[in-house]
């Protein structure tokens, strides 16, 4: 009797988090995932009743560790990963201050090894395995104001790509989603008003914002056994803003 695939999900709580909890969900994955928001897990929970959760803060190791062995009490196995837990800042290097760069990295870098680390080994246990981590487009091209994030998710990329050759042989697969700017809570601060909403979708050459279902058919396939033959790869799902050039206007 074959049983169904388990994903473990760190920021299930986020728009990417909750979208491929009820994606993955639906196609009847059995489904754990983590947050600090205890109140939002209760939520989430009560839209999906079979939902495993567990309160825990991503940046620390041991809390981390500690959601992986829940998860194994409960499940007995991960067979994927998603790690989407991040922030953004939009500062220029010398107005950031010391908290603020090192508070980034703890969210979106520090978090992710964390992370990756602590499922490894039952993937390793079980020679097989799927991570994917949440990168940005800001990794990918420069963006003014955008040191930080950058710098952060620049080292997403790279632990992607050493990972992905560590774990090969044990066929583990290691990946990226490196997205433009997605219509999320995360993001709200800065669609909050008309014109800067426009000037948002105009900085993609498709014209338009991304969403979290965008996002999350894609970690969604990247998951699955679809994607067996994949990794190693940073997939921009951008709306084409780190390799597109749209048409200048007259």
């Amino acid at each position: 009797m074959t049983t169904s695939p388990v994903i473990l999900i760190a920021g299930i709580t986020g728009g990417i988090g909750a979208e491929v909890a009820r994606r993955l969900g639906a196609a009847g994955w059995r489904v754990a995932g983590f947050a600090r928001d205890q109140a939002k897990l209760a939520a989430l929970s009560a839209e999906l009743p079979s939902l495993f959760t567990v309160s825990a803060d991503a940046t620390q190791p041991a809390e981390v560790a500690g959601v992986v062995q829940a998860v194994l009490s409960q499940f007995g196995r991960i067979d994927a990963y998603v790690h989407a837990v991040g922030s953004i800042i939009l500062k220029p290097a010398h107005l950031t201050k010391d908290e603020e760069w090192l508070r980034t990295l703890d969210l979106n870098l520090n978090s992710a090894f964390y992370a990756l680390r602590a499922v490894l080994a039952p993937m390793q246990a079980q020679n097989s395995g799927s991570i994917i981590l949440v990168s940005s487009v800001a990794a990918q091209v420069g963006l003014p104001n955008h040191e930080a994030i950058a710098a952060a998710k620049g080292g997403i990329n790279g632990l992607v790509l050493a990972a992905a050759a560590t774990y090969a042989p044990r066929r583990i697969r290691v990946n990226a989603v490196a997205p433009g700017l997605v219509d999320t809570p995360l993001a709200a601060p800065m669609l909050g008003s008309e014109a800067g909403r426009a000037l948002a979708e105009k900085m993609h050459p498709l014209g338009q914002l991304g969403r979290a279902s965008h996002v999350g058919s894609l970690i969604a396939w990247l998951a699955s056994p679809d994607a067996e033959w994949v990794t190693g790869q940073i997939w921009s799902m951008d709306g084409g803003m780190a390799h597109v050039r749209s048409k200048p206007k007259v």
